[in-house]
């Protein structure tokens, strides 16, 4: 991988990543309730695993509450806890 200072060759377009943002602060929605299924759903694909920080942009903050709401939601079966 090259360092920034290196330079590229000539017609190869430089990448930046854009900064992801927490949907929960930009939408300002204060609490997360796990009987949401449908907003708890989003962070969590198909192989069942909650999706980490650095893949869905949520702040730290939120990534707690969301993986505490995802939990309660597994236990009373809202949500499952693995695939087939």
């Amino acid at each position: 991988m090259r360092s920034p200072r290196e330079k590229r060759p000539p017609g190869q377009k430089q990448y930046y990543r854009r900064k992801k943002v927490c949907k929960f602060c930009v939408e300002r929605i204060d609490s997360i309730n796990y009987k949401d299924v449908k907003l708890l759903s989003q962070f969590v694909p198909e192989r069942a695993k909650i999706m980490p920080r650095r893949i869905s942009g949520v702040c730290s903050q939120h990534q707690r509450r969301l993986n505490d709401a995802i939990k309660k939601a597994r236990n009373i079966a809202l949500l499952p806890f693995a695939t087939e």
